[in-house]
């Protein structure tokens, strides 16, 4: 199973970028993702951005990260 993580873009420059991944800055390709910009949310798997996505589903899926962290806690 593979998991693509939120990130947001912090600068992009042709086919290379900079997404934030919770306060960790990371380079990241672009190239399946043209249209992103700066302040877009992506998707982001093994160093590329796969899809542009609405920040409100970005924070959902961060929420569900979290509690899935949390339910790791308590066993």
């Amino acid at each position: 199973m593979c998991i693509a993580i939120p990130a947001k873009v912090v600068e992009i420059d042709g086919e290379k970028g900079v997404v934030n991944l919770g306060g960790v800055n990371k380079e990241i390709m672009f190239t399946f993702t043209p249209e992103a910009k700066k302040g877009d949310w992506v998707l982001m798997h093994t160093g590329f951005a796969l899809n542009v996505i609405s920040e409100d589903d970005a924070q959902e899926t961060l929420k569900l990260f979290e509690e899935l962290e949390k339910s790791y806690e308590t066993v």
